[in-house]
């Protein structure tokens, strides 16, 4: 299948729901090329960015269940261009 690079933010605003993106990412750690957290403290609020690479299935199923999570956002942007290696 065809695999795109992109990004997925996520913003967090409930901090007991941590574990559960983490149990998230780790399940998809092979769509993962690097993470950044950051957590907010003053705001309570937690932010991760993800860049990815892997099929537009892949990253929808990945962006659709941090979405259904209570207290979090989720924005993708995938690039175009097709990966070919």
């Amino acid at each position: 299948m065809e695999k795109r690079i992109g990004t997925i933010s996520i913003l967090i605003s409930n901090p007991e729901i941590v574990p559960k993106v983490n149990q998230l990412l780790s399940t998809s750690n092979t769509l993962i090329l690097a993470r950044q957290g950051l957590p907010l403290r003053e705001y309570n609020l937690n932010f991760i960015s993800l860049i990815i690479e892997g099929t537009t299935d892949e990253i929808s199923s990945l962006t659709g269940k941090l979405g259904r999570l209570p207290e979090v956002e989720v924005k993708s942007m995938l690039s175009k261009k097709i990966l070919s290696k």
